[in-house]
């Protein structure tokens, strides 16, 4: 029988499992090749053989997205499968054109046959867009749950960077955990709070592998997602946060839309930083699409260590990488600390990057004045620290999830800005967490 040619496009994580979950072991499909973006450094790798499965003793090789057509004449490519986040209806529907220009079918995966079914309650967290406020709302549930005596893993959206088959299945406990998996920023951004809070994480390539690691020590499972892709797992409740700072989005990227109709539970977060009309548009949006989804309203109040060190003062505002880049928001919680205690100006970075730092902004040139956090690699950290060292600024304020400072070398005055989420009146999330909590 012949097999039908297969390329999946991805960005390292949603696009290794689907392969794990339909196409491993699948005789009736030869996938013959990866692309990737969003990401840098991933493609000219392969996915390994000892995960791919036996129908794939050399492993398939990894190209970058800009050589899609080549690829698809060269290796006769008859179907492509689109397998990332956190891009527009539109340019979904740029790439499906270009796809089947080249002569290949192109495909999108469907939410129920992409998802593991758990032997443990799943709670998934979900969003419409990269940096709705995932993580404090994951940390919130997770604060619930163990105050009610639950045993609790989180389960964190792959961001498998390194050698992909260590990071088959990791597990982090401890602070030191990190240093022992080779851990990104990105990676640290996620993990760490979840670390400090006492709640055990799990990540990496396979998810069937990982979720049977975590029933083993867990009552209820958390689903931690990432951009704002779908859950991996089957959920008994799906929680997804939609942010009012970017109104409209909700209905127009994917699969974000598609995370808004799949929801249990919306969280219209960072209502005491946002417009009165743009939580209004976000509300109706909400209402009308998915009528009974349960709408939580709640504000990520910012707090910094010394909140003098900025009023008056030139500040360079530190953001986290992924927000600013696909996430295309431009401004988060450093720019509303710095506006919030006085700073005098904000300072332009881009005179001051070099190398990769440089490359990211011509390649989100939307931006602006904020510093993404990229820390991909050993090289990009290097030109991180350099960036920051060349900007001319009186303080450094540090808007990323976890304390940069830990990781890179600031050698300037620099505040961290710190965040959790709070519920506004009723319904909360303690309510309707009661059939996981009773």
């Amino acid at each position: 029988m012949n097999r039908t040619k297969t390329l999946i496009m991805g960005a390292a994580g949603r696009d290794f499992h689907n392969f794990n979950l339909l196409y491993r072991n699948n005789d009736t499909v030869e996938v013959v090749a990866f692309t990737a973006t969003q990401i840098p450094d991933i493609d000219g790798r392969t996915y390994p053989a000892e995960l791919a499965g036996s129908l794939y003793p050399n492993g398939i090789p990894i190209h970058d997205e800009s050589d899609l057509d080549v690829l698809i004449q060269d290796l006769e490519v008859e179907e492509v499968i689109f397998s990332y986040s956190d891009i527009a209806h539109e340019d979904v529907m740029h790439k499906a054109s270009r796809v089947m220009a080249a002569g290949a079918h192109f495909k999108l995966l469907g939410s129920t046959p992409t998802m593991i079914k758990s032997t443990k309650p799943v709670i998934g967290i979900g969003a419409v867009r990269t940096g709705c406020g995932k993580s404090q709302t994951t940390r919130k549930v997770a604060e619930i749950l163990k105050a009610a005596g639950k045993k609790v893993a989180a389960i964190r959206h792959p961001m498998p960077y390194g050698d992909l088959v260590k990071q088959k299945v990791q597990r982090f406990a401890t602070i030191e955990d990190l240093k022992k998996h080779d851990c990104t920023i990105e990676e640290m951004e996620e993990y760490e709070p979840h670390i400090t809070s006492g709640t055990i994480i799990y990540a990496g390539v396979d998810y069937e592998a990982i979720v049977r690691e975590a029933e083993k020590e867990a009552d209820i499972i958390l689903w931690d997602g990432g951009n704002n892709d779908m859950s991996f797992y089957q959920t008994d409740l799906y929680i997804v946060v939609v942010d009012p700072h970017r109104p409209g989005h909700e209905l127009s990227y994917y699969p974000g839309e598609t995370n808004l109709l799949l929801a249990d539970v919306v969280v219209i977060n960072k209502i005491d930083t946002a417009d009165m009309e743009d939580i209004d548009e976000v509300r109706w949006n909400v209402r009308e699409t998915n009528p009974k989804a349960i709408i939580i309203d709640a504000a990520s109040p910012i707090s910094v260590d010394d909140p003098t060190l900025i009023y008056g003062k030139k500040a360079l505002v530190v953001e986290d990488g992924p927000t600013l880049t696909h996430g295309e928001m431009q401004y988060g919680a450093g720019m509303v600390a710095a506006e919030k205690f006085g700073a005098d100006s904000v300072v332009d970075p881009r005179p001051f990057t070099v190398g990769s730092i440089t490359e990211t902004f011509e390649k989100y040139p939307n931006i602006g004045k904020l510093l993404p956090a990229m820390g991909y690699g050993e090289q990009q950290m290097k030109d991180l620290e350099e960036t920051i060292e060349n900007t001319e600024c009186d303080v450094v304020i540090i808007g990323t999830p976890i304390d940069l400072r830990r990781v890179a070398k600031i050698n300037k005055p620099s505040v961290r800005v710190t965040y959790e989420l709070q519920e506004i009146g009723s319904p909360n999330l303690e309510e309707v967490l009661k059939p996981f909590t009773s």
